[in-house]
């Protein structure tokens, strides 16, 4: 996308412009999530890969989480990840 302008070939005082368009690919899923099973305070980390980087947001229901000592986010380029910590019957 940041390749996206108005281009201009010039030949001594005679030139030529073009306008690129570039349109954006969406972001898929490469590998989505993957159902676990794991012992009450135990830790679990739930991993997907995206086709190309983009922020995400993790949710439980509708509730969308944030990061704190429960739940730890990490992304690294396109794989994105939620460890949940001291798991709780509650937390299925």
């Amino acid at each position: 996308e940041s390749d996206a302008g108005v281009y201009t070939c010039v030949c001594g005082d005679k030139e030529s412009t073009a306008s690129l368009a570039v349109h954006a690919l969406p972001v898929l899923f490469k590998e989505g999530l993957r159902n676990e099973e794991v012992q009450e305070g135990a830790s679990v980390t739930l991993r997907c890969e995206l086709t190309k980087e983009a922020p995400v947001k993790w949710k439980v229901g509708p509730k969308v989480l944030e990061a704190s000592d429960k739940y730890d986010m990490r992304q690294s380029g396109t794989t994105v990840e939620l460890a949940i910590h001291g798991l709780e019957v509650k937390d299925a």
